[in-house]
């Protein structure tokens, strides 16, 4: 029935839109608070679709995500012109869109040619171990490195238990995310305030709050996951393990090289930036002119080249047997690049309201700063957000760390930047690798939440753990 409905929904949302983009009498230049409409469809088509009509929703997925672009769109270039409507789409494309999905790529595939093979069995004690393992070397090569690394031995360890979907939910929460708070390699927020004279080292002092989550989250999950273990093993169920002892086998080490590659390319693309070689003399990134004042930055350019060139190396040097092995497939890339294209695109009305409006929040406390950056961060780029609060905290003028947009209260910076590594974790769209480590699960079998049924998690485990965090460090 929905598959008959859907195109003439399609065409009298689109005849809707043409209607509002020509009896929009707004004042040219303003966002109006309704443009975020699209952006809260698509999330809520993302939440309710594959839970009612799965089958209908993995095929017409490019569908409804042009749908929302779309109605986005024509009222966009109905108040700001069609080339401010183009400039806007081409910037998040080539600005935003590009890196992230060619760096989910290249650690996509390169992870997809590393596989564990041996006797470790999913147990309590060795998820605890593995869970804890990718937390610390998240904040090394990346939340979003460690994931992909991490995710396929997870779940081919487990492989033997019936109860599993928890194992990924945490694992998401701890390797996707809140790993990747002590480096500026862990998550794109803190290489942003890294490139904006935060030094390098400053977020070790994140430790003792990345600690603290991590031992709360890692006893919730041992408590969770031994009854569940209990339950499979009184069941019957009994991991394949055909010899004695413990025997581990990595196929495919050499792609560690490659991995390492792609990180070295993140930590380019934040500083090659802030060399005076790469600027001109209005201190503006060099680049390709694009269309307005789009620019493909030729960092950016550098940073594509060696994640791709990687990627190809990793493929050629790697025996096809081993993504047999992790049963590598196409579908969880294609997906996160399907569904996150619309997600940048319908975003921005919401992220130009926040920089419009971030500063007269009345937002000047650590505390504040801490809920407010995290809540947001958890369904808009959790990068902007971090820098409309960094502009702002360095606007207050009190004294601190000192960055090239002012100096910032050490409490209020470890608040902005706790909010927008750690909230991530509160929706699948929160942070890239969490909707990918969602995808791939389904692809071998682990029936993950729906959207609101992770929400549900994540209110229940993270949120107090949120709170723990807000009246110890930044009370």
């Amino acid at each position: 029935m929905l598959k008959k409905l859907f195109p003439l929904l399609a065409v009298l949302a689109v005849t809707a839109a043409l209607c509002v983009a020509i009896l929009d009498t707004g004042e040219a230049g303003v966002i109006p608070f309704w443009m975020c409409i699209p952006f809260a469809g698509l999330l809520l088509s993302i939440a309710i679709f594959p839970v009612v009509c799965p089958h209908w929703w993995e095929r017409s997925q490019p569908a409804v995500v042009a749908l929302w672009s779309l109605l986005f769109l024509i009222p966009y270039a109905g108040r700001m012109g069609f080339g401010g409507a183009v400039e806007t789409v081409l910037d998040c494309i080539v600005n935003d869109y590009l890196t992230f999905i060619v760096l989910l790529f290249g650690l996509f595939c390169v992870s997809g040619n590393i596989t564990l093979e041996g006797d470790l069995a999913g147990s309590p004690r060795v998820n605890v171990v593995l869970l804890l393992l990718g937390t610390l070397m998240s904040s090394c090569v990346g939340t979003t490195g460690a994931s992909m690394l991490m995710v396929r031995p997870m779940i081919k360890m487990n492989a033997w238990r019936k109860r599993r979907r928890h194992i990924m939910v945490f694992f998401i929460f701890l390797i996707s995310n809140i790993g990747g708070c002590l480096t500026p390699i862990g998550d794109p927020p803190l290489l942003m305030g890294f490139t904006r004279g935060v030094p390098f080292f400053w977020s070790l002092r994140l430790f003792p709050v990345m600690a603290l989550n991590t031992a709360v989250l890692l006893f919730i999950f041992f408590w969770v996951d031994m009854r569940n273990y209990r339950k499979d093993i009184a069941q019957g169920r009994k991991p394949d393990i055909s010899k004695p002892g413990t025997e581990i086998h990595i196929r495919g080490l050499h792609n560690l090289v490659f991995l390492v590659m792609i990180v070295a390319a993140v930590i380019l693309s934040g500083t090659l930036p802030t060399l005076p070689a790469f600027q001109n003399a209005e201190g503006q990134v060099l680049g390709i002119h694009i269309f307005g004042e789009v620019t493909l930055t030729f960092p950016a350019m550098i940073e594509i080249a060696i994640i791709l060139l990687a990627t190809l190396l990793s493929f050629k040097t790697t025996d096809v047997s081993v993504r047999k092995s992790n049963h590598f497939t196409w579908g969880a890339i294609q997906e996160v690049a399907v569904l996150f294209i619309g997600i940048f695109i319908t975003m921005q009305p919401a992220l130009m309201l926040l920089k419009t409006y971030g500063a007269s929040l009345g937002i000047t406390t650590a505390f504040q700063m801490f809920w407010a950056t995290g809540a947001l961060s958890s369904f808009l780029d959790n990068t902007p957000t971090y820098l409309v609060f960094f502009t702002v905290a360095a606007a207050e003028g009190l004294s601190g760390v000192a960055t090239s947009l002012g100096q910032i209260p050490v409490q209020m910076l470890m608040a902005i930047s706790c909010g927008a590594v750690f909230m991530g974790a509160n929706t699948y769209i929160g942070n890239a690798p969490n909707f990918m480590v969602k995808a791939i699960s389904d692809e071998n079998g682990i029936l993950m939440p729906s959207f609101f049924g992770y929400l549900l998690w994540s209110l229940t485990c993270l949120v107090p753990v949120f709170l723990l965090d807000a009246l110890i460090f930044f009370r």
